[in-house]
């Protein structure tokens, strides 16, 4: 019997999608101690102001806040340490050559759990100049009010 493969995000990054075009998505497990994955089962984490970089063919996540365990004493960590992303060589590969090309760059995107395993969604993306940006929020706005003529529409 296989182990149940539920998806519990833990969190979310939403200014990725604002201020990137997501070009590629890869799941990462994640290098972590244990009061860290205690932490995490508890909901603390940010990914908003974290990156991610390629070093000597390891994938490595910068400024990635867990806070620490309350009841973790001395085995906690440093909540903003760098940890490592574990993926396949050839999955390293493949993004490597993508983001040497001028504009593109990782960035993480969730941290959620699958089963009992912690990982990352990483993705390829390209920045967005201001008008992108523009033009989603108009795109936004566009859709809220169709929806809101529609809902009142039903009402009647």
């Amino acid at each position: 019997m296989a182990k149940e493969s539920g998806i519990r995000l833990i969190a979310n990054n939403k200014k990725a999608y604002h201020d990137y075009f997501i070009e590629d998505t890869y799941e990462a497990g994640i290098e972590l101690a244990g009061t860290e994955v205690k932490s995490l089962r508890m909901g603390k984490c940010s990914i908003k102001e974290s990156f991610i970089q390629i070093e000597r063919g390891e994938v490595f996540v910068y400024g990635m806040h867990i806070s620490p365990y309350e009841k973790g004493n001395i085995f906690n960590k440093d909540p903003l340490r760098v940890r490592k992303l574990l993926l396949h060589t050839y999955e390293i590969r493949k993004i490597e050559g993508k983001i040497r090309e001028k504009g593109y760059t990782l960035v993480p995107l969730k941290v959620y759990f699958k089963g009992s395993l912690v990982k990352v969604e990483i993705g390829v993306a390209k920045g967005k100049k201001l008008y992108d940006k523009r033009q989603d929020i108009a795109k936004k706005d566009q859709r809220r009010e169709t929806e809101r003529e529609f809902k009142v529409k039903n009402l009647y």
